[in-house]
């Protein structure tokens, strides 16, 4: 499953670079380096890598900013932040930029791997689209496929992760949508840190809707969310 994976490390830390390259070609992955964000930014227009691992404190450029500009060209491209930094507001501000996972240094070299595998192979075993091509919500139409959502005169663009939820909460309309169900199919995992991304793009979800009082999405504490359309 590795042979084939182009990953972009951004990472200062030349020795640590250099650890995390030779571990993972010797599991067949294909790893190119960028020493700073600006590096990094260049070569993530140059290469287009499966997944990048990005440090957060970098000269130059950090980390949040890199990220914000390729979720400015790319939703889909997995993202793992590489840091030193656990203050629990970091985490939720990488999220909340478009990252789909965060490994705190020193970190495990097999936790990496399996991050990496599991976060290419959500991307490619993506959720399935329903055959429609369009569902009304109350007074918005939400067209998967292209990943929008309109409101009157308003079209929102969706992330691929805004709209593979916002599917499954559609699956489960005016139902409870399990967590872990959720977390399972989106993310593979049912971990802490999972469920707060998913908490993130819960509140995505709902600022949108907030321009109707007719949708709304309900928390139900420690069980799951349900997409409710008011009548």
């Amino acid at each position: 499953m590795t042979e084939n994976i182009q990953v972009l490390l951004v990472e200062d830390e030349s020795v640590l670079a250099a650890i995390v390259k030779e571990s993972l070609e010797k599991r067949g992955f294909h790893i190119s380096i960028a020493n700073n964000g600006v590096e990094g930014w260049g070569m993530f227009k140059a290469m287009k890598p499966d997944v990048c691992v990005i440090d957060v404190m970098m000269p130059r450029k950090d980390g949040f900013s890199l990220v914000a500009d390729i979720r400015l060209v790319d939703d889909e491209v997995p993202l793992i932040f590489l840091t030193a930094r656990t203050q629990t507001e970091d985490v939720l501000k990488g999220l909340e930029l478009g990252a789909d996972d965060y490994l705190k240094k020193p970190f495990s070299m097999e936790e990496l791997i399996l991050r990496l595998k599991a976060l290419v192979r959500r991307r490619v075993e993506k959720v399935p689209v329903l055959v429609a091509k369009e569902f009304l919500i109350g007074e918005f139409l939400f067209y998967p496929q292209q990943q929008e959502l309109h409101y009157k005169s308003k079209i929102f663009g969706l992330s691929q992760r805004e709209a593979d939820l916002l599917l499954l909460l559609l699956q489960n309309k005016n139902q409870l949508l399990d967590r872990r169900i959720a977390l399972t199919k989106l993310w593979g995992e049912d971990t802490p840190f999972t469920a707060r991304s998913m908490d993130v793009y819960i509140t995505r979800l709902r600022k949108f809707f907030k321009e109707s009082s007719v949708v709304d999405i309900v928390n139900s504490r420690g069980q799951g969310y349900s997409l409710v359309e008011k009548h």
